[in-house]
């Protein structure tokens, strides 16, 4: 499919295009919908870059800074284990106090003390901030972080390829090429890693087409991600003055075109703490079939407005799974299958 014909999709009735991308889902998954038992740290909101779109980092809009020491991270483990976390997603800002040292240790104690626990960490933004601080590559980042039990990469920081966009939202972060190589090489190091895509600010359908193409074209070569998420921009607390989130249509649109353009991704997740679980829910009749997992405490997006604050119980992902329709099955960070309800 040309660019110009991806674009054109937007163009078609909701309706049509879902039961598009609905076939798609169906013929890799049936009536299946996929959720984990994970939990989130997130070890540190100061951060000393200044991304217009986050309400996350410690600034002007956030007046409330913390770094958490090694102790209280690992205590933050602890407690998510008990409640019977099989995932930990590490993802913090760029902070120099935390820095690869400060990573490798959480990292190494985290694999002794529990060594069944999935560590899926840091995104191509914070390795590519820890490359700089250290004067390293972000090869030599990426390999500290396999020796140390990192076993999968977040696919966050991918915000929008579009560097005229990238500017104007989170100038000085990480570049678009800088994200895809450090992708490629964590997959050409034989570690799965997700991707995914901001949407719902400044961005426009054609920004999307080119970010979830050139998504597709590293997914050709090195077919290295799990599963792709699109990330609905939340409005609140940022500075950039986004009054109204996309229509429920547009937000399911994009959604289906994302299964329909990424074939050769497996999995399409409708992440609940951006979407709400009500949407999230429908959009598993457009394409998607992942709803992200329990998370426990959600610190990221709830920052910025979402209800995700809490988490979700499993008992409730499940209930609201069978209500919709589908076949509820727990399933590990790398897609394994654990149970099904």
């Amino acid at each position: 499919m040309t660019k110009t014909e991806a674009i054109n999709l937007y163009t078609q009735d909701i309706y049509e295009i879902g039961e598009k991308a609905d076939r798609i889902r169906r013929e890799f998954h049936q009536d299946k919908v996929f959720f984990n038992s994970n939990a989130h740290l997130n070890p540190t909101n100061e951060c000393v870059d200044t991304c217009k779109f986050c309400g996350f980092s410690a600034h002007r809009k956030n007046p409330n800074p913390y770094t958490m020491t090694l102790h209280v991270a690992l205590k933050q483990v602890e407690c998510a284990v008990k409640e019977g976390a099989l995932e930990i997603h590490i993802v913090g800002a760029h902070n120099p106090k935390c820095n690869l040292d400060w990573y490798v240790q959480l990292f190494s104690e985290i694999k002794k003390q529990y060594p069944q626990l999935h560590i899926k960490a840091l995104t191509a933004a914070e390795v590519n901030y820890l490359a700089d601080l250290h004067q390293l590559s972000f090869k030599a980042v990426l390999e500290k972080m396999i020796q140390s039990g990192v076993d999968s990469m977040p696919g966050g920081g991918a915000e929008i390829f579009d560097e005229e966009v990238r500017r104007k939202i989170c100038k000085g972060k990480v570049d678009s090429c800088r994200w895809i190589d450090i992708h490629r090489h964590w997959h050409k190091l034989g570690k799965k890693s997700n991707c995914t895509m901001l949407f719902g600010h400044i961005e426009s359908r054609e920004h999307r087409i080119d970010h979830l193409l050139r998504l597709q074209e590293l997914q050709e070569e090195t077919n290295g991600f799990n599963a792709f998420i699109p990330l609905l921009f939340q409005t609140k607390n940022n500075f950039l003055n986004i009054q109204e989130s996309p229509t429920g249509q547009e937000v399911l649109k994009t959604i289906a075109i994302s299964r329909i353009l990424l074939h050769n991704i497996p999995h399409i997740k409708a992440y609940w703490a951006t979407l709400g679980i009500n949407v999230a829910m429908v959009a598993q009749e457009f394409g998607a079939d992942d709803l992200d997992g329990t998370i426990q405490k959600e610190s990221i997006q709830s920052a910025s407005g979402s209800k995700s604050a809490q988490g979700i119980t499993k008992e409730e992902l499940i209930s609201q799974i069978k209500n919709a329709g589908f076949i509820p099955i727990e399933r590990d960070t790398l897609y394994r299958e654990i149970a099904r309800y």
